[in-house]
């Protein structure tokens, strides 16, 4: 068992970040202690401790976090991971526009530039 303290170190997740999961029952305590509420976390909390640390690197929600760990054989994690990866290439797409755009106005502007 981990003390919160030495978790947050673990798993890089900060206290309050805890405190908040453990709140919307994200990520609960393997164990809280009556006499001094200590929280104490256990290997399966560590195992979804990283799937957590993952999702918030693809921009997942709270609520998508929730809906993936609630579904324990992850069955449809897939389908989630894929629709924010075409989420993630529609901006790049859309990214690449400006992009493009941007070089048409400066090549505009050069041109007109050279005209005067």
């Amino acid at each position: 068992m981990y003390r919160v303290s030495e978790f947050s170190k673990m798993t890089g997740l900060s206290k309050e970040t805890l405190r908040y999961y453990a709140e919307v029952k994200l990520l609960e305590p393997a164990y809280i202690d009556p006499k001094n509420n200590y929280r104490y976390y256990d290997n399966g909390s560590y195992l979804i401790a990283m799937i957590l640390v993952s999702l918030r690197k693809f921009n997942f929600t709270i609520q998508e976090m929730i809906t993936v760990i609630e579904d324990e054989s992850f069955e449809n994690l897939e389908n989630i991971l894929n629709q924010k990866k075409r989420g993630i290439q529609k901006k790049i797409e859309e990214l690449h526009g400006t992009i493009d755009e941007i070089d048409q106005f400066l090549k505009w502007g050069n041109e007109e530039d050279e005209r005067c």
